[in-house]
């Protein structure tokens, strides 16, 4: 029973591995249609967006045969109930990729200049997410603390587009809503850090039992 048990976690290790892949593949491809308009970068969005959709639904469901089929023992369950925490959060993140990407489709990128900090909070905002998942299936609470500190990273960045977005409003005031797009659009990178940070904080949780807040 306990092998079964074991070998079920293997798969919701690889399954969980294979759902951040693809949440890194669809902030990664929204990143490039920031400022490469080509057709093959929005749709790889989307069809991620729509893989991380079912793969959300087949850990679901691995999780519920976990539960039901077999007798966890209490960190065993902490492991699955995180693991049911941390696909919604992926689920989120993917989400979060294509609203970019449909952000980006009605916004005119000429204005997205050389200097902007948008496409450093792409690559801090896909770093948090990998990190976050490879704390959960190498149980590294050292890692997930890192990732928890490296959102400041990202709300830094976020703070910087903000002031160069407020700058170059005011040298073309006649574009206030294509600034406006990309505010929004670095909003998002941040949301997808605090999705990060979540899933690290689930993963701290299940191995200490304890949130981090309570420490």
């Amino acid at each position: 029973m306990r092998n079964r048990f074991n070998e079920q976690l293997l798969q919701l290790n690889n399954e969980l591995i294979t759902m951040g892949a693809l949440c890194e593949e669809a902030i990664g491809n929204a990143a490039k249609y920031l400022t490469d308009s080509k057709e093959m970068f929005k749709n790889n969005v989307y069809e991620a967006d729509k893989q991380i959709d079912q793969k959300e639904r087949d850990i679901e469901t691995l999780c519920m045969r976990l539960l039901l089929q077999q007798q966890p023992v209490a960190k065993d369950l902490r492991t699955v109930s995180s693991a049911l925490e941390i696909i919604s959060n992926m689920e989120r993140i993917g989400d979060q990729a294509s609203d970019i990407t449909e952000i980006l489709e009605k916004t005119n990128k000429a204005y997205i200049n050389s200097k902007s900090h948008i496409a450093d909070m792409s690559e801090a905002a896909i770093k948090m997410v990998k990190d976050s998942i490879e704390s959960f299936v190498k149980n590294d609470m050292v890692l997930a603390y890192s990732v928890i500190k490296y959102d400041n990273v990202v709300d830094d960045l976020f703070d910087k587009v903000k002031d160069e977005l407020i700058e170059f409003i005011g040298v073309k005031s006649n574009n206030v809503t294509a600034m406006i797009d990309l505010l929004m659009i670095a909003k998002y990178f941040e949301r997808i850090g605090d999705h990060a940070e979540n899933i690290a904080e689930w993963v701290i949780y299940s191995i200490t039992g304890k949130h981090v807040y309570e420490d």
